[in-house]
């Protein structure tokens, strides 16, 4: 899953400010890691320890409370109230890669995002968005075409993914809905050739730059059989201890 914060990091300093093409440093000194990375680190853990999602969500949360969470999302997690939480924004589907890498059947992969998105993110859209980047990450993990994959994504969720990059561009804006942001960043994936590509274009179309960044990410390290050295080695200079051992443990 390190593809996920990768384009998490990549993304982070474009999310206020947008840059609208592919021309772009991938590193300098304003980026870092955001939410997206805590808690899809926060997912691997708890694939890795069994442990209850919601749980792990609000430990890294508190571990890392100053790393750019939504508001509701913050108010969740700082709560002790453990009822599962009704939103259909696309914290669900940002930080969801590890299951796809983890599971070994569609089903379960399915039935493992929908727990993972219920904690915080208990509604249809929630659910629906977290699903379709963990089923994309698991049938690109499992060599399927992007013909297959794009077939299987726009029939299962009703995503409309016959658009290109450059048609959605001009007019993308902010939108942190599972459903105004899942389809872009799949379908930037899509039309990547390998890795770099695939997060370049995430962050070109704008909006939520990190996020769909972190979505696309983990899409194209599965189908692409990993990330670049000289970008995985900038990434991990920016995670702590911590962090970098749940990655390891989580590769192995």
């Amino acid at each position: 899953m390190i593809g996920g914060i990768a384009g998490d990091i990549i993304g982070s300093v474009y999310e206020g400010h947008n840059i609208k093409r592919t021309d772009f440093p991938l590193f300098g000194p304003w980026n870092r890691f955001t939410d997206d990375t805590v808690l899809t680190v926060a997912i691997a853990d708890a694939i890795l320890t069994r442990s209850d999602y919601g749980s792990k969500l609000r430990g890294w949360y508190q571990l890392y409370p100053d790393r750019g969470y939504g508001a509701g999302f913050r108010k969740w997690a700082a709560s002790r109230e453990m009822r599962p939480r009704s939103s259909w924004a696309n914290g669900s589907a940002m930080r969801v890669s590890p299951v796809g890498f983890a599971f070994n059947t569609l089903d379960e992969v399915l039935d493992e995002a929908r727990k993972s998105a219920e904690p915080s993110h208990n509604h249809p859209e929630g659910i629906k968005g977290a699903q379709a980047i963990a089923a994309s990450v698991f049938l690109a993990r499992k060599g399927c075409s992007k013909e297959y994959i794009k077939d299987y994504i726009a029939g299962a969720f009703s995503y409309d993914l016959d658009r290109t990059v450059e048609y959605i561009r001009p007019k993308y804006r902010f939108d942190v809905s599972c459903q105004g942001s899942v389809p872009e960043a799949i379908i930037a994936f899509l039309e990547s050739t390998d890795f770099e590509s695939a997060v370049r274009f995430a962050v070109s179309l704008g909006g939520d730059s990190d996020t769909i960044a972190c979505m696309t990410g983990g899409m194209a390290e599965a189908y692409y059989g990993g990330i670049p050295e000289e970008i995985s080695s900038q990434v991990l200079k920016m995670l702590d201890d911590r962090q970098k051992s749940i990655v390891n443990m989580f590769i192995e």
